[in-house]
């Protein structure tokens, strides 16, 4: 084991100790368990689960609606007294009094068409009618089975428009929610490193706040038979001060750190929580080519430019065809019959015929048409020119999420050489210090230089992991494994 290793190990055992003896169940949690737990209970991972549901419900509610639909309409009743004017034989008109109730019920099965965005539907329908005043009487009409087909032609068929936009946004919802828990894993790490640096920054206060009493100690003795000035002397008292300053700082930030961590695992307050981190990185490569063209097919961004894509494409559909010269045709045949009684309006079935091809042409528009067409290509360019820009930026942030990965575990192994060598180097010069070898500028200098570089080390460690998850979360793709990121 390295000199930096044993130091950093040792410094975070110490600094754990005084919380093991609160609590023997504190359990050290490696940086895998503890963004399991977070993806599995943590706030934002529930919420981002939470999306997902109700994204996937609203696919399944689209997909259904294309499926046959039954439902069951009517009137029941509608009731009419009034005066209402009659003619009679003679060509005058009297008005006299009525009374008029109707009844009408109708069960429909209706069916989208998606290539076309036309309806079929299958209908039966009974209808009564009861008049009472000068004419009494009785009518029951009954159309048993009905067939037809409403189509609207020179129009955009909205059905396969929205069946494509909800193809990508089915897309979109799937990768935004691995986005998520990405997100989650990345917001998992730094509290989980943060936690760490204050754990052995803590340990590090406490070493230095023995080692300066120690050195206080020794200056007091020298100082007494004049071995030292007492400038020496105050400079090693204030060194002391600010030493058990920084401990009582560390000691905060320990624990503001440990409740950090708690809130992001979602675990009780006081529950005891410590991680388990070591030196070693994983010494895979992320090929930048590789990177790009994952995060070009894999990120949610990607997604997104597909489905402005086709929300603009069916503007400018729906603009070219939604106000110019366009028709309706509407067909259906079927039998029906009147009777005083409803058994009776069911026989006697006589063919019902229906066709109707309504006809809409727009004469003059004031260049409605032609204006409101401009807009929607406009937007289409819109939308083009920011997906250009938005396939860019993902790939240069694929590109140098690779790099900086790299780069990063190259940090790593030079920062970890600087910590031994500047931990090596305070321990020469407290003891060359001791035996009176050297000044008390050089030994609080080293000690200085091992702070910062025992600080730099893990603050390497962080970065790296950092870098990892930011890595996944820019291409889903995991590097480490050689496959597509999966929920």
């Amino acid at each position: 084991m390295t000199i930096c290793r044993w130091l950093v190990l040792s410094l975070a055992l110490g600094a754990s100790a005084p919380l093991s003896a609160q609590d023997s169940s504190s359990h050290a949690i490696t940086l895998p368990e503890a963004i399991a737990l977070a993806q599995q209970r943590g706030h934002q991972a529930r919420a981002a689960r939470a999306t997902r549901e109700a994204a996937l419900y609203r696919h399944r509610a689209y997909h259904s609606s294309l499926l046959p639909q039954l439902s069951l309409g009517g009137t029941v009743p509608s009731y009419n007294k009034s005066i209402i004017p009659v003619l009679q034989n003679d060509g005058s008109t009297k008005f006299l009094p009525q009374q008029q109730t109707d009844a009408a019920l109708s069960l429909t099965l209706s069916q989208k068409i998606p290539v076309t965005g036309g309806d079929f539907f299958v209908s039966s329908a009974l209808a009564r009618v009861s008049v009472s005043g000068l004419d009494t009487f009785r009518l029951w009409s009954s159309t048993p089975v009905s067939v037809g087909v409403r189509q609207d032609l020179f129009r955009p068929n909205t059905a396969a428009w929205a069946g494509r936009e909800d193809a990508a946004r089915a897309e979109l919802d799937e990768r935004a929610y691995l986005e998520a828990m990405e997100d989650v894993a990345l917001a998992t790490t730094n509290a989980f490193y943060d936690l760490y640096a204050a754990r052995v920054g803590l340990a590090n206060a406490v070493t230095n706040a023995a080692v300066n009493d120690t050195l206080y100690r020794l200056n007091t003795g020298r100082f007494e038979v004049g071995k030292i000035g007492e400038n020496d002397l105050l400079q090693s008292e204030l060194v002391l001060l600010r030493s058990r300053s920084a401990l009582e700082s560390a000691r905060l930030e320990y624990e503001r750190a440990t409740d950090a961590l708690r809130l992001v695992l979602d675990l009780p307050p006081g529950t005891p929580v410590d991680v388990a981190v070591t030196g070693e990185v994983p010494e895979f490569e992320a090929d930048t080519a590789r990177a790009v063209a994952e995060a070009l097919k894999n990120r949610a961004a990607v997604s997104a430019v597909a489905l402005n894509e086709v929300q603009a494409r069916r503007g400018v559909a729906e603009a070219r065809l939604r106000s110019g010269a366009g028709a309706t045709l509407q067909a259906s045949y079927g039998f029906n019959a009147t009777g005083p009684e409803a058994n009776l309006a069911y026989q006697n079935l006589l063919e019902a015929r229906r066709f109707t091809l309504s006809v809409q042409v727009p004469i003059w528009q004031w260049g409605a048409h032609s204006e409101g067409v401009h807009a929607a290509e406009a937007d289409h360019d819109r939308v083009a020119s920011l997906s250009q820009a938005t396939m860019g930026q993902v790939a240069h942030d694929a590109r140098f999420a690779a790099l900086e990965l790299a780069q990063a575990r190259r940090n790593v192994l030079l920062v970890a050489k600087s910590d031994s060598v500047a931990a090596k180097r305070f321990e020469v010069a407290y003891n060359r210090y001791v035996i009176g070898r050297i000044a008390i500028d050089n030994l609080y200098i080293a000690q200085a230089e091992k702070d910062q570089a025992l600080l730099q080390y893990v603050q390497a460690l962080r970065g790296y992991w950092g870098a990892h998850y930011r890595l996944r979360r820019a291409t889903l793709f995991d590097f480490a494994a050689g496959r597509p990121i999966r929920g």
